[in-house]
């Protein structure tokens, strides 16, 4: 495990992971502009869910390459990585199994959120969240359901609108299983420190 900490935090490896996470992130807001196109003003910080949460992360990232730590940010970063990671995954999925069939950029989603999820929860012993952190950022994830399921600007899964509402139940709990996890491993005693 010291050896798999150490190359997550090696200098190299955290300008790979950046890179990699700004072009997840633009490919991200280019996949909503459809519906960013239609978005109210007011709601348009709540709509693209995963690039967003890919660009908290691109931000946690450059402060551990400034040697910096931005508790709120990491919050924000691990629960909405996790949440929308898994969403996503879920989702296609999903779409696979009503469907019969699903294009190769499904494929391509599933194993990019998958990985959003992972990168978000192995980054966590280096985190310095606060209670308060993590409060704002849950706050912000159940807020972003209610604009996503009772404004209904959820993003746009084709044949899977008809199952909206129980998608939105599914979604509520994974955010509460979110903010558990941000607590469970973002908030400890003992941390890790970066080997910049």
């Amino acid at each position: 495990m010291k050896m798999i900490y150490a190359t997550l935090s090696s200098r190299s490896f955290l300008w790979l992971l950046l890179i990699v996470n700004i072009i997840g992130t633009i490919y991200g807001y280019y996949w909503y502009g459809y519906q960013l196109k239609e978005t109210p003003g007011i709601f348009l910080a709540f709509v693209p869910d995963s690039p967003t949460a890919s660009l908290f992360f691109v931000f946690v990232v450059c402060a551990f390459l400034m040697k910096k730590s931005w508790g709120l940010i990491e919050a924000l970063a691990v629960i909405t990585l996790f949440k929308y990671g898994i969403w996503a995954v879920v989702m296609n999925l999903l779409t696979l199994y009503t469907q019969g069939y699903l294009p190769w950029e499904g494929y391509m989603l599933i194993a990019s959120h998958a990985a959003m999820a992972l990168q978000g929860l192995l980054y966590s012993p280096f985190y310095r969240m606060k209670y308060w952190h993590l409060a704002a950022a849950g706050v912000w994830t159940l807020h972003n359901d209610i604009i996503d399921y009772v404004y209904k600007m959820m993003p746009q899964y084709g044949s899977l609108m008809q199952y909206m509402n129980n998608i939105g139940y599914f979604t509520f709990w994974l955010s509460i299983i979110s903010i558990f996890l941000g607590y469970y491993f973002g908030i400890r005693k003992k941390r890790l420190t970066l080997s910049l």
